[in-house]
């Protein structure tokens, strides 16, 4: 039992960072049809930028958060610009994978030119050391990744739900031509959604390379499973990204100290392969197309 417990919580902990990256990109979806196949090559930029940030001037890997968040939130607004936004309505959805696939091989490349093909990992002082918890010694970058993810997904949650701009994004979300109507500047919404969505993988992206060796290869892997987490819970449901992320990862991390870290991965998408057979639309999807 105590291995039991011991991958329940670590899949609570990273669960939460993951949580964190596939609300960036079921939002974006929600709002604007867009599928992003970026997101994971995103994640790795940011994980390559506090890279950059701690060797070279020194910052504390939290602390070029707010370096990475603003530099990817201009980043995403500025790939809106000059692709997403000239994409025709009637096809988006279909031009956005290639699109967005386009621009995850040319970050690719250019990470590739300046850094190389080799491993590297973030580091800092609550990378290495733990902290004794409940009977178990949990590494201090779970625990402060936890917290960090929290306070972000709280920060989300309020922005949509309490401000006006948030009103205006969820009422994009329910009928674009409704919100069109009512005086809601749809393409700056939707644009400013899109900065947002990319920029939250900034503090994903931090901690998935303070706890994992990472390349500039290493986005297909994460964006395989943003993809997974984002369907099993629903597309365009924040809800279903938060509980499906926090379940899956409790499911892999619990059958790796279990039983065997080979069957994890399988049973991670054995499980979306489940749902999704007695619930095509994901656990908080729903089963009719927003209007356009």
């Amino acid at each position: 039992m105590t291995n039991f417990y011991a991958g329940l919580i670590d899949g609570v902990l990273t669960g939460a960072v993951y949580a964190l990256m596939a609300a960036g990109l079921t939002l974006i979806f929600g709002v604007m049809d867009i599928i992003n196949i970026a997101q994971g090559v995103f994640v790795v930029l940011a994980a390559y930028l506090n890279y950059v940030l701690a060797a070279h001037f020194g910052l504390d890997l939290f602390v070029g958060i707010l370096v990475t968040m603003p530099t990817l939130f201009l980043l995403g607004i500025a790939v809106d610009w000059a692709f997403i936004r000239r994409l025709p309505v009637r096809d988006r959805t279909t031009m956005s994978i290639l699109v967005t696939y386009a621009v995850a091989i040319i970050i690719e490349g250019v990470l590739t030119v300046i850094f190389g093909v080799n491993y590297v990992q973030l580091h800092g002082w609550y990378v290495t050391r733990s902290i004794h918890l409940l009977g178990f010694y949990l590494p201090y970058i779970y625990v402060f990744g936890f917290g960090m993810a929290v306070v972000l997904l709280g920060a989300i949650y309020l922005m949509l739900y309490r401000t006006r701009f948030g009103r205006s994004v969820r009422a994009s979300l329910q009928n674009r031509p409704a919100a069109r109507l009512v005086g809601i500047n749809v393409d700056r919404v939707a644009t400013l959604t899109f900065g947002i969505g990319v920029a939250v993988t900034a503090a994903g992206g931090m901690v998935f390379g303070a706890t994992n060796s990472f390349n500039p290869n290493s986005g297909y892997d994460l964006i395989s499973r943003l993809l997974s987490i984002v369907i099993l819970g629903g597309l365009g449901s924040m809800a279903g990204a938060m509980v499906a992320a926090i379940s899956m990862l409790v499911v892999e991390d619990v059958v790796a100290s279990m039983w065997s870290p080979l069957w994890a991965e399988v049973v991670f998408f054995a499980a979306l392969v489940l749902v999704l057979a007695l619930r095509p639309q994901g656990l908080f999807g729903r089963s009719f197309a927003r209007a356009q």
